[in-house]
């Protein structure tokens, strides 16, 4: 059976780690907004689903249609596509998601800290 620990995925307690068709990201989560990371796909919210269960703290999904859903730490949940995370500081999550889904949103996600990071300087 295959087995990632967080130091195996990243040599640190954060990190990723490819399972074939998935993803298995280790993550902690400072206070931020992602909604503005988020611009420029559908909707500006993310399109990959994932599965996960909250380590520590609490993270809410915010859905296009107006609903929500939040996860306490100790319990599982399910993202479906077209969601804004929000996390309470200091939230860990080990996530699972489509490989391919992730990539696209986290290609949009680099280009935003790009443009950010010029708009900085």
């Amino acid at each position: 059976m295959p087995a990632v620990s967080s130091n195996e995925a990243n040599m640190g307690p954060e990190g990723a780690a490819d399972w074939g068709e998935l993803t298995i990201d280790f993550a902690r989560f400072p206070p931020h907004n992602l909604a503005p990371l988020l611009k420029g796909l559908p909707d500006d919210r993310c399109q990959c689903p994932h599965w996960g269960t909250v380590v520590k703290g609490a993270l809410t999904y915010r859905y296009t249609d107006g609903t929500s859903e939040t996860a306490m730490a100790g319990e599982a949940y399910y993202a479906r596509p077209g969601h804004l995370p929000l996390f309470t500081p200091g939230t860990e999550t080990i996530e699972f998601s489509p490989t391919d889904g992730l990539a696209e949103t986290m290609a949009v996600i680099g280009k935003n800290l790009e443009a950010m990071a010029a708009a900085e300087a």
